[in-house]
């Protein structure tokens, strides 16, 4: 008896519970600026006015704020953000009702106010839920800091987007080509967390090149192939996209040379969290399962200080090396500089001469010991790269991520950025294109495109902003570049104005009229260079663009699927060259430009801009 009575009080008291949170309410919305930008870390509080307690939340990196649950009555709410005046609202929420109310800040003195009515507009009220494509949705936490919470100290880099150039005066377009990925998987977190990314983190070329493409394999004897499509821009109906991509030749993994890689891992006091230490070390397990005899593996780990885990260790000694990575543990601080010192020193003497020699940075990137300065930090990677060794970075982490830093050192270390969000994605770098990671075909890899004046008004390159360079660059064998590994595609994409340069005429040129080329079916001239692996030489290689363009419904279906994804990120970064463009655009063209998608991701893009499209609401 005393057992079911208990029984039953367990029962109630549950149910009483489920009945609370099925009538709570809440509040979520954004902050912005005058402009629509949003403002991060602004403080927001509410007021019951009935009982006088105050919720407090600060807003993210996207200007987003929420209180999940909260009793139904009569609220003040306030948001305070030093330089704009005080921004307070009365607001009445109901049982269940979910509300949406965004804040536009006004630039003023902190002790000025503005009261306004509040205007938020009904997310749902009857299910107690927010529909979200068709699944439960929840109100992020992550990267919301409440007073006892860290702070959010991501860092992203701000690209100002590539403009449009008049082809007169301005008819070469140059740049370092770039196979990263991080940025892709990157703002999939973010979306699966139920929050937009900031436009930082927006690196539309790496949206775009993290899908597989059908380009043709390389001809005998050359080290890459190219394509180029003409098509009429679905975003802009008086304009036209060209498509330029490369692919190198894919080696099996019989053929592949072997590997030392010192893997260097972050093991301070922030990499604690699961999807951090803990899915490196998972990724590492599913690597080491691949590893040969004549691989050699070395573990480097740093915290306050650095030290060796593991010596460089034959492939097919497994269960020692995967004994020292189930050891790793997190604690302390972060001495990144002294790591990779350490880790370029352990790579040096396991230098194999006709192999792949490697150092592997996996971190989130918050280096708060020793050299700290990412211009410290680039110069003392530029400096190793010259032994041979390369530099990989694997990213992991939310709301300290040090994205920007992550970039330059793997740019400048003349190696790859990706980033994990998942353990599928670990194995996806880790196991599935690890051979393409590691063997370099092609390094400073640079491509410059000259546009005939007689057939193009205007243009503008897509995405790889961080990575133009000057045209006299183009032929300095001096300058670093993008490197392409074993089966790399790279896919680059011009916004086109058709039509003949309305510029003045130059007086110290010659006309187009005059110029046999320009009277031609060209659209283009497209150069590229590129270094062997052990040179210092580049080798140049043209080839010209036909101007004949296709219909953009009969283009193939890889180009319609990549202009899906350029335009998706368009609208990610809140491009204002975007024109027509819109998520619903963005998945009727993705959904019929599948194709055989035999590992999924083209339809795991249809739902990542389906969250896009609902948030962006």
């Amino acid at each position: 008896m005393k057992r079911n009575l208990a029984g039953m009080c367990v029962f109630f008291a549950l149910f009483g519970a489920i009945l609370l949170s099925q009538n709570t309410a809440s509040i979520i919305g954004s902050v912005t600026d005058a402009s629509g930008a949003v403002v991060a870390n602004a403080k927001v509080e509410l007021k019951d006015i009935s009982t006088g307690v105050i919720y407090a939340a600060i807003s993210n990196q996207t200007g987003q704020y929420a209180f999940p649950s909260l009793p139904s009555g009569n609220y003040e709410l306030k948001v305070t953000v030093p330089g704009f005046k005080v921004y307070s609202a009365k607001v009445t929420l109901a049982a269940a009702q979910k509300l949406r109310l965004d804040v536009p800040l006004q630039i003023g003195a902190s002790f000025e106010s503005v009261t306004v009515e509040a205007l938020g507009s009904l997310l749902q009220t009857q299910s107690g839920q927010v529909s979200y494509s068709g699944r439960k949705a929840r109100v992020p936490a992550r990267g919301i800091r409440r007073p006892h919470e860290s702070p959010n100290t991501a860092q992203y880099d701000y690209y100002v987007e590539n403009e449009f150039a008049t082809t007169k005066s301005t008819p070469l377009s140059t740049f370092g080509v770039d196979v990263d990925t991080a940025s892709y998987s990157n703002v999939r977190r973010f979306l699966t967390e139920g929050q937009l990314p900031p436009p930082g983190a927006i690196r539309i070329e790496e949206l775009i090149n993290y899908f597989r493409y059908d380009y043709p394999l390389p001809e005998a004897g050359k080290p890459v192939s190219f394509t180029t499509h003409v098509t009429s821009d679905p975003w802009n109906p008086d304009k036209q996209l060209l498509f330029v991509g490369l692919r190198t030749q894919p080696i099996s993994e019989e053929d592949l040379p072997p590997s030392s890689l010192t893997f260097l891992i972050d093991v301070s006091g922030s990499m604690m969290p699961p999807e951090r230490l803990p899915l490196i070390k998972q990724g590492l397990r599913l690597l080491v399962r691949q590893l040969r005899a004549q691989d050699r593996v070395a573990l480097v780990v740093y915290a306050g200080a650095a030290g060796v885990v593991l010596p460089p260790t034959s492939g097919d000694r497994q269960d020692v090396i995967l004994n020292a990575v189930d050891h790793l543990e997190a604690g302390g601080s972060t001495n990144g500089a002294a790591g990779i010192r350490l880790a370029y020193q352990v790579a040096r003497d396991a230098f194999q001469h006709d192999g792949n020699n490697r150092v592997i940075l996996a971190t989130d990137g918050d280096f708060n010991v020793g050299v700290s300065s990412d211009d410290e930090l680039v110069r003392m990677i530029e400096k190793e790269r010259e032994t041979g060794v390369f530099l990989s970075v694997l990213g992991v982490g939310t709301d300290n991520l040090k994205d920007s830093r992550m970039e330059k050192l793997a740019d400048h270390g003349n190696g790859n950025y990706a980033y994990l969000d998942s353990l599928s994605e670990a194995r996806r770098v880790l196991v599935q294109q690890m051979g393409a990671t590691l063997v370099t075909v092609a390094k400073d890899v640079k491509l410059q495109i000259e546009f005939n004046p007689a057939r193009v008004q205007s243009w503008r390159l897509i995405g790889y902003e961080n990575r133009v360079l000057r045209p006299e660059e183009f032929n300095d064998d001096k300058k670093d570049a993008g490197d392409l590994g074993a089966g790399h595609q790279v896919t680059a994409i011009y916004e086109i104005m058709p039509g003949t340069s309305r510029a003045d005429p130059l007086r110290y040129q010659d006309a187009p009229a005059n110029s046999r080329k320009s009277r031609s079916a060209e659209l283009a001239w497209v150069k590229l260079r590129h270094k062997k692996p052990q040179s210092d030489r580049s080798e140049l290689i043209e080839w010209p663009v036909d101007a004949t363009e296709t219909p953009f419904r009969a283009a193939p279906p890889d180009i319609r699927f990549a202009s899906a994804v350029a335009e998706y990120g368009m609208l990610l970064r809140q491009s204002k060259f975007a024109g027509n463009a819109s998520f619903d655009h963005v998945l009727n063209i993705a959904s019929q430009a599948l194709g055989a998608d035999l590992a999924g991701q083209r339809s795991e893009f249809l739902e990542l801009a389906r969250r896009a499209r609902d948030l962006s609401k």
